[in-house]
């Protein structure tokens, strides 16, 4: 099944990002990273606990990322992570995670994310996206030979909305992360339902 996930960043939110969030939750998304990499620990951990509660009330799996010390103490299994600090982590660590992901941006990073056990990748960015001013975007092209020759499914990040998520699907990726457009979305759930329609043609 192609899945719609949502990479949060409270900072791009027109309104409270909490709302925000409970309204992402229930407009049907499948799965929701936390991302919010610019928080302390512990400030990550206090809003993480209720963006797991939202998530539990609306049925969606939360990814909480980067600080695993706190998924663990919050008795999350899922997790996702910048390979460099995927790479810090013992087998040990890893395996506590049976929903591992990492940030991926070539073949060679996916086929590391493998080897480490993750058991999913995301693979970014592939369109032009206001969250990476000047950088250029990696392509269609990339995330069809990379989603060809992984091991793991990738799941295709940046720039990706109803006019994209076709290509995207059709490349072969496992599904699409949306961030600024759910962020900013007045209403979530139409923007959700056209983006499983378009994803379907």
């Amino acid at each position: 099944m192609f899945e719609i996930v949502c990479v949060t960043a409270r900072k791009l939110c027109k309104g409270e990002f909490l709302s925000q969030a409970e309204r992402v939750a229930a407009a049907g998304v499948d799965k929701i990273i936390l991302r919010e990499k610019d928080l302390p620990e512990p400030e990550y951990k206090a809003l993480a606990i209720q963006v797991l509660e939202i998530c539990r009330q609306h049925g969606v799996e939360c990814l909480l990322h980067s600080f695993s010390q706190t998924a663990e103490e919050l008795g999350v299994r899922a997790l996702h992570l910048p390979l460099p600090r995927l790479r810090e982590l013992s087998p040990a660590e890893r395996g506590k995670f049976p929903t591992l992901g990492a940030s991926c941006h070539s073949l060679e990073d996916a086929l590391e994310a493998a080897k480490l056990g993750c058991s999913y990748g995301t693979l970014g960015h592939i369109f032009p996206t206001g969250c990476k001013p000047g950088v250029p975007p990696r392509g269609l092209k990339l995330l069809e030979q990379v989603c060809l020759a992984s091991p793991i499914p990738l799941y295709a990040i940046g720039g990706i909305g109803p006019e994209t998520i076709g290509p995207v699907r059709a490349a072969g990726a496992a599904g699409a992360c949306v961030m600024s457009g759910l962020m900013q979305a007045e209403d979530p759930s139409a923007l959700v339902r056209r983006l499983r329609e378009e994803a379907e043609l």
